[in-house]
C-alpha cells in the first residue's frame, strides 16, 4: 500500500525547474518509491544496488549512459559518481528539464558530489519518514504556531490519546511499517545491520561497526539533549575527536538532527553546543531496548522522547514542502532552556514541548528571555539585529487547541 507523500508536488515542480532531481535520505524511507509513483510513463529505471548496473556504471560510465537511456531515474547514485559527469554532458547537450531523476541514501558522500558535478543542474530534496500528516492523509504545510495556521486543523486532524501517541512514536516513522504487518524489533534490527553493514563500512571514518553500533546506543540516550563530545566519547570508548566525526556521519545519514542555539551579541549568556534529536523515534527506541510503548511511556526518557517526537514533525514539515528547516534552541548557563525557535521573516516563534495535557503558564516562562531582543536601540551598533517576537506554542496532551495568554497556545501534539 502507497501513502501519498506530501512533497511530490515539490519533486514535480522541481523537475519542471531542473535537468537533474536528486532525492536524498534515510535508507527506506520511501525515495524510490515516491519516484515510481509520481513518474510518467516511459520513465525508464535502473538500481546501482544491482551489481551488474554498479559494475558497468563504474568501468565504462559511457556504454551505461547508452545503454540506459533518459528519461531515467537512477536509485543509490552513490555507488557510481563516475556517471554524474556524464549526466552533466547529456543535459548540456539535451537542455530538457527531468531528464534524470537520482536518489542516494549516504548524503555524506554524494551531497559533494552531486552539488560540484551538477552544479545549477540539480534540485535537491530531502526526504525522511513519514509525517503525522502523512500517516492521516491531512494536509500538510511548514508549521508555525500562528492562529490561522492552527485554526484551520481544527476538524480536519484526527485527535490522538496518549496511548495512541506513544504508540506512533515508539513504532516510528518509516513507511514499511505503515503499509505492511511487520514486527517492529525484527523490522528495526534489519535496518540497522543495512546500516552498518553497507553504508557505515563504506565512510573511511569507521573501522569497528560494533563500535559504532555502540556508539549509536550512546547517542540515542542522549536524544533531546545538547552534545558533550567528551561525555559521549567517554561512555562509547572512544576518543572525542571520533565521537565528533562519527556524530558527523549519523548528521549526513540523516540518523539524527543537530540543532545550533540561536545566540547574537545581545544573548551573551548562551550555550553554544548544539542540540541532539533522533529523526526516527522508532529507531530510537530499538536502541535503546524499550519493549513496546507503554513501557516506553511510563519510562524515564518518556518526556525526551516526546521532545524529539514534536521536533521531527516540526522539522518534517518544512523539508516536505521544500524547505530548509529554520531551526533553533535557546538555553543560557543558568540552564533556562526554550526547546525549539523557528526564525521566519525576522520573527523568532518559540515552542515548548511537554507531556501533559495542561502544563499552566510556567511552560512559557522562559518566552521572556527573548524580550532583548527587540529593543536594539539599547545596544547602538546592533540596532540592525532588531528581531519580532511571534506567537508561542507549548506542543502537549491537551484535547484541543487553546490559548494560554493573548500571545501563546497549547497546541495538540497530533496538530502539528
Amino acid at each position: 500500500m502507497y501513502i501519498k507523500r506530501a512533497v511530490e508536488h515539490i519533486a514535480l515542480r522541481i523537475s519542471d525547474m531542473f535537468p537533474v532531481l536528486f532525492v536524498t535520505g534515510p535508507r527506506q524511507v520511501g525515495k524510490t518509491t515516491l519516484l515510481q509513483q509520481i513518474a510518467e510513463k516511459g520513465r525508464n529505471y535502473v538500481t546501482l544496488d544491482d551489481p551488474d548496473a554498479r559494475l558497468l556504471a563504474k568501468s565504462d560510465p559511457a556504454l551505461f549512459m547508452q545503454r540506459y537511456l533518459p528519461p531515467i531515474i537512477i536509485d543509490e547514485i552513490q555507488y557510481a559518481p563516475e556517471l554524474l559527469p556524464y549526466i552533466k554532458i547529456s543535459v548540456d547537450k539535451s537542455k530538457r528539464k527531468g531528464e534524470f531523476w537520482l536518489t542516494g541514501s549516504q548524503m555524506f558522500h554524494t551531497m559533494k558530489n552531486v552539488s560540484e558535478s551538477l552544479a545549477g543542474r540539480v534540485g535537491i530534496i530531502r526526504l525522511l519518514g513519514l509525517s503525522n500528516s502523512e500517516i492521516n492523509g491531512t494536509p500538510s504545510e511548514p508549521f508555525l504556531p500562528v492562529r490561522e495556521r492552527l485554526m484551520c486543523r481544527i476538524g480536519i486532524v484526527p485527535k490522538m490519546g496518549l496511548n495512541d501517541v506513544y504508540m506512533r512514536i515508539f513504532k516510528g516513522s518509516m513507511p514499511a511499517l505503515y503499509a505492511n504487518d511487520i514486527d517492529l524489533e525484527t523490522y528495526y534490527k534489519s535496518y540497522v545491520n543495512t546500516y552498518l553493514q553497507r553504508d557505515i563500512k563504506d565512510l573511511t571514518q569507521v573501522a569497528d561497526e560494533m563500535s559504532f553500533f555502540n556508539f549509536m546506543t550512546v547517542v540515542a540516550a542522549r536524544t533531546a539533549k545538547p552534545i558533550v563530545y567528551e561525555e559521549i566519547a567517554k561512555d562509547a570508548g572512544i576518543s572525542p575527536p571520533t565521537a565528533k566525526k562519527w556524530l558527523s556521519v549519523l548528521v549526513s545519514s540523516n540518523i539524527i538532527a543537530l540543532v545550533q542555539p540561536y545566540h547574537n551579541n545581545i544573548l551573551k549568556r548562551v550555550i553554544k553546543s548544539p542540540l541532539m534529536h533522533f529523526l526516527d523515534t522508532g529507531l530510537c527506541a530499538y536502541l535503546l531496548k524499550w519493549g513496546n510503548a507503554e513501557t516506553l511511556e511510563r519510562g524515564a526518557m518518556s518526556g525526551a522522547f516526546f521532545e524529539s517526537y514534536v521536533f521531527s514533525e516540526i522539522y518534517k514539515s518544512w523539508l516536505n514542502a521544500g524547505k530548509e528547516p529554520p531551526v533553533y534552541y535557546y538555553r543560557d548557563k543558568d540552564q533556562k532552556e526554550i526547546d525549539l525557535l523557528i526564525l521566519q521573516n525576522g520573527t523568532l516563534y518559540p515552542i515548548e514541548s511537554k507531556k501533559s495535557a495542561s502544563p499552566g503558564v510556567e511552560s512559557i516562562k522562559h518566552f521572556r528571555l527573548l524580550n532583548p531582543l527587540t529593543e536594539p536601540e539599547r545596544f547602538g551598533e546592533l540596532s540592525n539585529m532588531k528581531l519580532e517576537i511571534g506567537t508561542g506554542a507549548v506542543a502537549c496532551m491537551a484535547n484541543d487547541l487553546l490559548p494560554i495568554d493573548s500571545k501563546n497556545w497549547y497546541v495538540p501534539v497530533w496538530m502539528i
